[in-house]
């Protein structure tokens, strides 16, 4: 298993393939902020490349239309494949796909379930989903002076960034600094800013006291603010943490 960090990611993704015409790259869902950027990284990055040509598709969150992109990218013999996954339990199949057929595959942003099983020519490339929680939740834990009642905003559940980061803030509450804070409520919130505005929505409207949002991205942690700015509630009153910059 061969595992590398954002930083570098795109040469990674690309070295493998600087003599390819054509990588094919499947983005989970092209409505999103931060797949966007990414999305437009590679973009910008492969013009930067002699000879090779990106052809990007939406899988528009669906997993069976995943698969088929993986599919259809083999059938017309790309030279490599980058997956960003829809469901980060469904990727063997996708890695047993471009294995049998000889392709280098590299996932990225999201861990695949198979990352301790990657076969040869396969990587994954993100940041570390363990600092982007703990990192979060060490500074609610430190603006809180260790106490007060948090809600947690989570990503899509099928995504292992979004239960890891969960995690995260769970294991930093434990520890003795912060072991003051609770969480009173969590909820998914699907990476999405619309959705992170209803979920604030609804938990106001039910009388729900909290010192504090921690969101498993920032999509979700704007959509708090705009929510809690909209209700009337002094931003000077609650402390809104998210990642992803």
């Amino acid at each position: 298993m061969k595992k590398f960090i954002l930083g570098s990611a795109l040469a990674v993704m690309m070295s493998t393939a600087a003599h390819a015409e054509t990588i094919g790259v499947s983005m989970a869902l092209f409505d999103d902020n931060f797949l966007t950027v990414l999305r437009n990284g590679m973009t910008d990055y492969a013009k930067t490349l002699d000879g090779v040509e990106l052809q990007i598709e939406d899988a528009q969150n669906d997993v069976a239309k995943q698969q088929s992109q993986i599919q259809n990218f083999i059938a017309s013999g790309v030279s490599a494949i980058i997956v960003n996954p829809v469901d980060t339990d469904a990727t063997a199949a996708l890695s047993k796909a471009a294995a049998d057929a000889g392709i280098p595959l590299v996932y990225v942003n999201r861990e695949p379930a198979n990352i301790n099983e990657l076969p040869e020519k396969q990587a994954f490339v993100a940041s570390n989903e363990q600092e982007s929680g703990t990192l979060e939740t060490k500074e609610v834990c430190r603006l809180l002076n260790g106490k007060g009642k948090v809600v947690v905003m989570m990503g899509e559940l099928s995504n292992q960034a979004a239960r890891m980061r969960t995690q995260d803030i769970k294991d930093v509450i434990a520890t003795d600094e912060c072991k003051g804070l609770t969480i009173v409520e969590e909820q998914t919130a699907n990476w999405s800013r619309t959705q992170g505005a209803d979920l604030m929505t609804n938990w106001l409207s039910a009388g729900l006291e909290f010192d504090a949002v921690i969101a498993n991205n920032d999509e979700m942690a704007i959509g708090a603010i705009q929510a809690l700015k909209a209700a009337g509630r002094s931003m000077d009153s609650v402390v809104v943490a998210g990642v992803d910059a």
